[in-house]
């Protein structure tokens, strides 16, 4: 039986253009694209993330196909659906080490118990990679977006409709409205 190889980071550069994954537990892991609702919100947040760094010139935003790359044990890549990142520019290479800010919009496949296990992995590992604060934003069951820090992975702070959303101490001073998610 021929030994398992383990991906690595060229084969990501080989994911179809028109497609999205990580490289996490030596595999490359496709993530399925996303629908109205998850989209739209990625779009919003994106945009307010492009006028915040517009008006601090600190740090850039990057959209949902931007891979990030990490050297954790488990985990190589990180592709959030809208991110936050102040480290060096890579030209066409993929970004070097975790954004200080990212966000994951949930899909369909988002929900249960076994996506809840795998999402609190993948904020783990962001944690662990220097990420400051994650999103969790859910706009299709509980419409909420929860926020965890790296100084608290386990209690978010949970904002909803008619609310402000923060990313303190990752983005002093930026807030974008719940209800702009649904927009």
């Amino acid at each position: 039986m021929p030994a398992k190889t383990s991906a690595k980071i060229e084969d990501l550069y080989r994911v179809p253009e028109d497609g999205k994954a990580e490289l996490v537990g030596g595999e490359v892991k496709l993530i399925p694209h996303a629908g109205d609702l998850p989209s739209r919100a990625a779009g919003e947040l994106a945009a307010s993330l492009h006028t915040y760094q517009r008006l601090t010139a600190r740090g850039r935003v990057y959209p949902g196909k931007t891979a990030f790359l990490v050297n954790l044990p488990n985990r190589r890549s990180f592709s959030p659906d809208a991110s936050y990142y102040i480290g060096p520019r890579t030209r066409g290479k993929f970004l070097e080490g975790a954004p200080v800010f990212a966000a994951e919009v949930r899909s369909e496949g988002d929900y249960g118990p076994a996506a809840e296990r795998e999402m609190a992995a993948k904020r783990s590992d962001y944690f662990a990679a220097g990420t400051q604060v994650v999103w969790d934003v859910d706009v299709l069951k509980d419409e909420v977006v929860r926020v965890f820090r790296a100084g608290d992975r386990e209690t978010p702070t949970v904002y909803r409709r008619g609310e402000l959303a923060e990313a303190e101490p990752a983005l002093p001073g930026w807030t974008l409205a719940v209800d702009e998610l649904f927009s």
